[in-house]
């Protein structure tokens, strides 16, 4: 069980919920689904204007080993009282200061300069205190571009846990370290000149929350679809700077995916 509620605990990862459920054995969790989708989101955090853009979904786990189109390739340790550890290596694309169909960007950022991709590591400690109740801390750490630490505290609700339908309701609390929080709200000295914006030093620490409810239905055994919808408000350390134009956001997804 704990694998399964795992998946549903993040919003894009709900794809394994309702036919791990059916049967807990290692067999029916091991194995592949990919699916596609559609995203409704702000063109960046803090943006005022909205982009609609195709979303990719692949999942495989192999045992502890797993990959996710979201999180990246991992591996999760799990004892019996519940507690578990996830380590990831993922990728991050950054941001663009123009309009990109591909990854976060808007016209209004010209000046501010991109916002490199990078390879980044996670690392994830939780505890399943109950069927429906998991509560996890976790930290993403940038290994090819130093753009700063970015941390989260979560807790998440599964009401609903069915052969077929998986109700996750997840609200998290979001942290960064100054870089972090100067480089994605900042603007310094130079950026000022360029883009025309005031300098603003973002301060590090509590940023904002995020949440956001999934509800993931299977058909079948192989034949799913997924639907999310995601709330987040900034803080004023985030809100404060000239770039954020919107303090609260909102964003949705809608997917069919299929189980190998």
């Amino acid at each position: 069980m704990r694998k399964t509620v795992l998946y549903s605990a993040c919003p894009l990862l709900a794809l394994f919920a309702s036919t791990a459920r059916a049967d807990d054995t290692p067999a029916v969790q091991n194995g592949v689904t990919v699916g596609i989708g559609g995203e409704y989101a702000p063109r960046y955090s803090g943006s005022d204007k909205q982009r609609v853009q195709v979303v990719p979904l692949i999942q495989a786990r192999d045992n502890a080993l797993f990959f996710d189109s979201q999180k990246g390739l991992g591996y999760d340790l799990q004892t019996d009282n519940g507690f578990y550890l996830e380590h990831t290596l993922g990728y991050a694309l950054g941001r663009a200061d123009r309009d990109s169909g591909w990854r976060d960007g808007a016209e209004n950022l010209k000046g501010m300069g991109n916002i490199d991709a990078t390879l980044n590591t996670a690392l994830a400690v939780g505890w399943q205190a109950t069927d429906w109740l998991v509560l996890e801390s976790k930290a993403t750490l940038p290994l090819t571009d130093s753009q700063g630490v970015q941390y989260q505290a979560s807790l998440t609700l599964l009401p609903v846990q069915t052969t077929r339908d998986t109700l996750a309701f997840q609200s998290a609390a979001l942290f960064g370290d100054s870089r972090y929080m100067n480089t994605f709200y900042g603007v310094s000295q130079k950026q000022s000149l360029r883009s025309g914006y005031a300098r603003y030093h973002a301060e590090q620490g509590f940023y904002g929350i995020d949440n956001s409810l999934t509800w993931s239905h299977q058909f079948d055994a192989h034949w799913g679809t997924l639907l999310s919808a995601n709330y987040t408000w900034l803080n004023d350390h985030a809100a404060d700077s000239p770039i954020v134009l919107r303090r609260n956001e909102g964003s949705a997804v809608i997917a069919i995916t299929y189980t190998f």
